[in-house]
């Protein structure tokens, strides 16, 4: 067996005396991990780094098997990443999502987002839209996403301003009115019709996205939040 594909490397460990096991998001081949033998020379230092995005040449005998990597360099983010906490944030933030992604289950949309977010430069309000919609584009892809469609109660399409922390459906204001200390905010950023500042916004945003990546990802699998995450927010909503 035997295949080659673009990847964004999420995560590596060592394997043996000289090996490292890469993890990597690959177009065509999902969340996959192979053996790169050496791994842990001066050579392959730079290299095999998180963020970084890499030409991956797979071998293995059987298709089911770990199989080894032969890497090329394609965009070695890594040591510019490191510059700055908040960009070495980010990256943490991303690699630990695509984690949680099956293996071997291609998200081609999934990871040109995540690439586009280690190379795009923004800040402040529009890294925050942009990591927000990472999020809800994840939970929409294991399944997870809310349905901002239509109003679950009167079947409007309009006017959508809350979500059901149990169902993740969206109603209108009026319709969420007797319900509201049970609701959840739905921000302009997935659709909805209610009137924020920036600032609340996000805040709306992150709360949806974290009660339902919480309720259907980390807590049946026993995980805990990306350790990145509050604080890379916090960052963000606090210099709004």
């Amino acid at each position: 067996m035997e295949w080659r594909d673009e990847g964004l490397i999420i995560g590596t460990r060592k394997h043996g005396e000289n090996a490292v096991i890469v993890e990597a998001m690959t177009t065509r081949h999902g969340r996959h991990l192979g053996l790169v033998r050496g791994g842990r020379s001066r050579r392959f230092a730079a290299l095999l780094q998180p963020g970084n995005t890499v030409e991956l040449n797979w071998r293995a005998r059987l298709e089911d098997h770990l199989g080894a990597y032969t890497v090329e360099a394609k965009s070695l983010r890594a040591a510019e990443l490191m510059q700055s906490r908040d960009r070495l944030s980010l990256s943490q933030l991303i690699c630990e999502h695509l984690r949680v992604l099956p293996e071997r289950d291609p998200h081609p949309r999934l990871l040109a987002e995540a690439n586009a977010m280690h190379d795009n430069q923004a800040d402040g309000y529009s890294l925050g839209c942009a990591i927000a919609k990472f999020e809800m584009r994840l939970l929409d892809e294991l399944g997870f996403g809310i349905d901002a469609g239509s109003c679950a109660l009167t079947g409007e399409q309009s006017g959508l301003s809350y979500v059901s922390p149990k169902t993740g459906r969206a109603v209108t204001a009026e319709a969420a009115k007797p319900y509201l200390d049970k609701l959840m905010r739905l921000p302009h950023i997935f659709g909805g019709a209610l009137d924020l500042s920036e600032k609340d916004e996000l805040e709306a945003a992150f709360a949806l996205t974290e009660h339902f990546l919480n309720m259907h990802i980390w807590l049946p699998r026993q995980l805990s939040p990306p350790s990145a995450r509050e604080r890379l927010i916090k960052t963000i909503c606090n210099g709004l």
